[in-house]
């Protein structure tokens, strides 16, 4: 048998070997380490949630770590039907829908320097929801490289669909920080502005092929 005959005999058993392969080890290794820490850090996201809501005081930011972690929870038992199967979930990925108005304040006012806390009892809603918006972009951060790495498929648009839900909550804790002057947005002065935001032009029409 020449060279090339047991190259092709290798990939055919190679294939052979893929097809009957039952459907929960269709994951490859790299993507098992990838949605294993994203499945963590849901969970870490959850626990840390459950923790917050004793402290939190307005009501508003309570509603929306409430609405936060009911729409983990069914994500977090999507992800986990895949995860284990293989295939497609049972409940399909949704769409998180904030409350908060776009609305964003520009500028700086004075305010206290910020210092550790010394005890539990100085937690504020300040604090919280910027541990919030640090669970928030940690996990877009971890979806979007287990959706570059996943080969399963299904694993792959479950994470992919799942990163703007993310920033969308994050965007809805900043909204929320935003408004009650827990992050302030300074804005350049109008001459530099104007200077960096004319500082490109269009590229001219390719035409199409």
């Amino acid at each position: 048998m020449d060279q090339q005959q047991q190259i092709n005999n290798q990939m055919n058993q190679g294939k052979q070997l893929s097809e009957n392969m039952p459907s929960t080890v269709n994951h490859g290794g790299h993507e098992l380490f990838d949605a294993h820490e994203v499945i963590g850090g849901v969970i870490s996201m959850l626990d840390q949630y459950t923790l917050y809501e004793q402290h939190i005081q307005d009501q508003q930011l309570k509603s929306m770590a409430q609405r936060h972690t009911t729409f983990m929870m069914n994500l977090y038992n999507t992800m986990l039907d895949t995860y284990q199967t293989g295939k497609d979930p049972s409940e399909p990925t949704k769409t998180y829908q904030m409350t908060e108005s776009n609305d964003v304040l520009y500028g700086m006012k004075p305010s206290q320097p910020k210092k550790p806390i010394q005890s539990v009892n100085e937690l504020n809603d300040g604090n919280i929801s910027g541990f919030m918006m640090g669970q928030m972009k940690g996990l877009a951060s971890k979806m979007t490289t287990a959706a570059l790495e996943a080969t399963n498929p299904v694993m792959r648009r479950i994470f992919a669909d799942s990163i703007p839900n993310m920033i969308e909550m994050a965007y809805e804790i900043f909204l929320y920080q935003n408004k009650h002057g827990h992050y302030q947005v300074p804005q350049l002065a109008q001459n530099d502005m104007t200077q960096i935001m004319q500082s490109y032009t269009k590229a001219p029409q390719q035409p199409m092929h």
